[in-house]
């Protein structure tokens, strides 16, 4: 099914905070979805993001969002210790699921959601929104053709200055760990799907910032990291470093990668652009080439990609499980730091 303006997919969007957004705006980009209504634990925060969307109807409860008949699929942005429970209730009722990362706290949380997803019809998308980028989809390309050669080593940043419109963030009974979990699986997803599989990792994690103030003025003391510095080891022999901090406070364009190749180096969403290739003998130019990139509305791609594969004109590229995969990945960064050795993922 090729889904058009007069057949839209029907979405209640779960959640109404800061990713609430980019969800919406990806979707209305798209022009294939009608989003039907705002569901959030208080109804002061439904009525905002609903009001600012043009959006009519909000709820309180998620009983009465999945037992509506006219909501094909649901949108979960919600906390990241609701997500497993939110997510089998919605499969459970038969919507489609987009689960905003990470997928679930640990691996038995992600597990328990793919679990539930195969015992349903419902399609299972977990939120991956780097991967749809237009300079991310040409560097995949460039790397398939093969003419850049083996990929020798690889740099990732993930920064942001943290969180600091809510506190349950800040504790690892919330998110199951820390920046990690919270911004580090971009990374990790990325680093999988651009660059190769992971099998082993070193990796250190610290609290850097004992004490941080909320935009209310609320004062919190973190129990979980908020840097850590991951070595990779691909399984096509490539080193990777991954870079994660919840303070730098200029953060990354939403990520920073370097990819130093046989024949040339491809630099990501750096000062030199969103993309920049040397590589003479691909390119013909001794000199860095920035190829000119459609520049689609943010997270138009990516929503598009998920309700055409709703309607059966895409296929899945698999999302949830590479969020366990991400997931996995993130526990072993932890228990790497906590026995200071390398260890297999």
């Amino acid at each position: 099914m090729s889904l058009t303006n007069q057949n839209k997919v029907r979405i209640g969007m779960i959640g109404a905070g800061e990713i609430s957004a980019y969800h919406l705006h990806g979707l209305a980009a798209t022009g294939m979805a009608d989003i039907r209504v705002i569901m959030s634990r208080t109804a002061e925060a439904a009525r905002t993001i609903a009001d600012e969307n043009g959006i009519d109807q909000i709820s309180t409860n998620i009983d009465e969002v999945l037992g509506r008949d006219d909501i094909d699929a649901v949108v979960i942005a919600t906390p990241d210790h609701t997500h497993m429970d939110f997510a089998i209730q919605s499969l459970q009722a038969g919507k489609a699921v987009l689960l905003q990362k990470p997928m679930g706290r640990d691996v038995v949380e992600c597990q328990a959601v793919i679990d539930a997803a195969s015992r349903s019809d419902a399609q299972l998308s977990v939120s991956f929104m780097h991967r749809y980028l237009e300079e991310v989809q040409a560097v995949r390309q460039i790397l398939a053709e093969g003419k850049m050669g083996r990929i020798l080593s690889a740099r990732i940043r993930n920064a942001t200055p943290g969180p600091n419109w809510n506190d349950w963030f800040f504790f690892r009974k919330n998110v199951g760990g820390g920046v990690v979990k919270q911004l580090g699986v971009h990374g990790i997803d990325l680093v999988r799907y651009v660059l190769g599989e992971i099998v082993s990792l070193s990796a250190t994690c610290s609290i850097q910032r004992p004490e941080r103030v909320l935009l209310d003025g609320r004062v919190v003391h973190p129990d979980n990291e908020d840097h850590a510095v991951a070595h990779y080891k691909l399984e096509n022999g490539a080193d990777v470093t991954h870079e994660i901090s919840f303070n730098e406070l200029s953060g990354t364009d939403r990520f920073r990668m370097e990819i130093y190749c046989e024949e040339g180096t491809l630099l990501l969403r750096t000062q030199r652009g969103r993309l920049a290739i040397f590589a003479p003998k691909v390119t013909g130019q001794n000199d860095w080439v920035i190829p000119e990139l459609a520049q689609s509305p943010f997270g138009q791609m990516h929503h598009r990609h998920w309700l055409n594969v709703f309607g059966g004109a895409e296929t899945s590229e698999g999302t949830a499980q590479a969020g366990l995969e991400a997931v996995k990945i993130a526990d072993a960064i932890y228990t790497s730091n906590e026995r200071k050795e390398w260890v297999e993922v």
